[in-house]
């Protein structure tokens, strides 16, 4: 199986709690292209363990050095991702973290844009819609959120719903 590992970055931000998610560049090839997500990708070689590939792909994809401006508070269970192709999958472990002062993000190719999630949105049980997902003929209803015309669904609200204590109602609605 294939790690994985992602920074949930936590701050207040703009007269309250925020938590902050990248949408990931359109790319062909990339199973998670254009999808609202977390810093963080696949374990390298060099990669000594998950908290270290959080912390690089962190600085990587928005520049910003964790160790320097950050508290580590804690990491969550990890989720494994179905993939499309072989049968080993991917595991994800989200390491959560609270930012200590403000940040200047810088993305990098990768990141078509990092954006600020406000915490009430998602605390809001109001606010959670479903969406059908789609591949060839399964048509599944998945819960999602929508923060300023951008889908929050998947595994990063599966990780959100974690952090947050939330119960996930997959296909109760549609």
């Amino acid at each position: 199986m294939q790690r994985s590992a992602v920074a949930m970055i936590l701050s207040q931000h703009q007269g309250g709690p925020h938590i902050l998610m990248i949408k990931r560049a359109e790319r062909k090839g990339d199973p998670w292209s254009g999808h609202m997500a977390f810093p963080g990708g696949r374990m390298d070689p060099d990669d000594a363990h998950g908290f270290a590939v959080a912390n690089r792909e962190t600085e990587e994809e928005i520049g910003v050095r964790l160790a320097d401006c950050a508290r580590y508070i804690g990491r969550l269970s990890d989720i494994r991702a179905r993939p499309r192709w072989g049968v080993l999958g991917l595991a994800v472990s989200p390491f959560v973290f609270r930012l200590e002062q403000d940040v200047e993000c810088t993305p990098n190719y990768e990141v078509a844009e990092v954006v600020w999630v406000p915490l009430a949105l998602l605390l809001d049980a109001g606010n959670r819609q479903t969406m059908v997902w789609e591949r060839g003929r399964l048509k599944l209803t998945l819960p999602c959120y929508f923060h300023e015309g951008r889908r929050i669904w998947g595994l990063s609200l599966m990780m959100l719903d974690e952090l947050l204590g939330l119960k996930t109602k997959v296909g109760s609605e549609g």
